[in-house]
């Protein structure tokens, strides 16, 4: 019986002291995270091009079927603006992106001391790392909360603008498990599904004041520098769908997601070697919760904002698939599988994801939750040729690891990831 009550007693005083460290975490970067005083930087105009004239580029007959009859040339493009939208695939686009600038030698616009752009403040100049006025990059690509004005003043003329969507009820899913314990007014729902219980009725849950709200309602207009409470009816809805997408040329579709790159790919000149990839950032099947069609139809009653934007663009990119050709498109995806399939086979020990637990090498180590190891990551295979071992590597690399390869400063992020490992514990 003494047994029992020491054991009670050490939970207690375990659940007690992980509850002071993850507030006081919380509190403290939050303050670090606090939007910065905007300095006053001098407006000097930004070239036409950081790097790599269309000129100094290889020039290649372009895919496009309606230019092939002409012999058609063009260049690739390299000046690329993604908005890395949470829990919607990004992080696997990031990764080809940052082998493509590494493959180009690109300048990117990087944050300084953490892994994004101080979000959710909205994106200053003055949050890029070493940013001095009149400075000119061609890829900039972590998160942030969008802002058009700031963003263009770092970028060419002719960049292309490109981000990512998801169903919104399976974005809201994602970050429901992902960021609900950073979400207080989450810890007072009861029973073992709480995202159900929290669909039944979210109104009674829900604080649009409560820290980290935003995470839990409407997340992707919240990146997009929008107002996330808006009610659906508000004319402020339409016009900030405009104002997206009439910035942003292209959108990939995470539910379609090798049709979106090879869009892309024609749209930019790229090569089918620069849109390789590898599912990055998975979580194991058993951490995912179901959605009824009932809650799936109330995820998206609750994400109104983000599923009107989503239909929206959904319409638009099935018009440039039909376009493009159904069988061609169908041939392209077959193609770039095969691709894919072929590196997994050179790569991947065992071909497949495993949990983070039997990762063998800790620069393999995907980041977690709070809470829980349920995000997947990979082994290297063992006697890789040499051909194929930096590709590899890098492929596999998650987003903290590789940013660190670039020489960025995460010294926030990395605190933060310590205390994540004592809340873990």
């Amino acid at each position: 019986m003494a047994g029992k009550h020491r054991r009670h007693w050490k939970s207690t005083c375990k659940r007690l002291v992980l509850g002071v460290l993850l507030a006081g975490s919380i509190i403290f970067l939050y303050c670090l995270s606090m939007t910065q005083v905007p300095l006053s930087i001098p407006e000097i105009p930004v070239p036409y091009s950081c790097a790599h004239r269309p000129s100094q580029l290889p020039s290649k007959l372009n895919g496009n079927s309606s230019r092939e009859s002409t012999g058609e040339m063009c260049t690739p493009k390299v000046d690329i603006m993604f908005m890395k939208t949470h829990k919607s695939a990004s992080s696997t686009f990031l990764n080809i992106l940052f082998r493509f600038g590494e493959k180009h030698q690109l300048k990117f616009a990087f944050p300084d001391s953490r892994n994004d752009f101080f979000y959710p403040a909205f994106f200053q100049r003055s949050h890029v790392k070493d940013y001095k006025p009149g400075m000119c990059f061609n890829i900039i690509c972590n998160h942030m909360r969008f802002n058009g004005v700031e963003v263009a003043k770092l970028l060419p003329l002719d960049t292309a603008y490109i981000s990512i969507l998801r169903d919104p009820a399976e974005l809201f899913e994602s970050s429901f498990h992902y960021y609900g314990r950073l979400v207080p007014f989450t810890w007072k729902i009861a029973g073992d599904d709480k995202l159900a219980e929290f669909l039944r009725n979210p109104h009674y849950y829900f604080d649009p004041e409560g820290f980290n709200a935003f995470y839990l309602r409407n997340l992707l207009f919240f990146d997009f520098g929008q107002d996330n409470t808006l009610e659906l009816e508000d004319p402020r809805v339409d016009e900030g769908i405009k104002s997206i997408t009439e910035r942003f040329q292209f959108f990939i579709l995470a539910e379609h997601f090798e049709e979106s790159l090879i869009l892309l790919k024609d749209a930019l000149c790229w090569e089918i070697d620069d849109l390789l990839f590898f599912k990055l950032n998975a979580r194991k099947e058993s951490t995912v919760s179901k959605l009824t069609p009932y809650l799936r139809a109330r995820a998206r009653e609750w994400n109104a904002l983000d599923w009107k934007l989503y239909q929206h663009v959904n319409h638009t990119f099935w018009r440039k698939v039909d376009s493009y050709g159904l069988q061609r498109m169908a041939e392209d995806v077959a193609e770039l599988k095969r691709r894919n399939a072929e590196m997994v086979a050179t790569c991947i020990e065992g071909g497949r994801a495993v949990d983070a637990g039997s990762i063998q090498e800790s620069v393999m180590q995907p980041w977690q939750p709070i809470g829980e190891k349920s995000i997947m990551g990979y082994n290297l295979k063992k006697n890789i040729d040499k051909a194929h071992i930096k590709l590899c590597r890098k492929m596999l690399m998650p987003e903290i690891q590789y940013l660190s390869e670039f020489g960025v400063n995460l010294w926030i992020t990395k605190l933060w990831g310590h205390i994540r490992d004592i809340i873990n514990w």
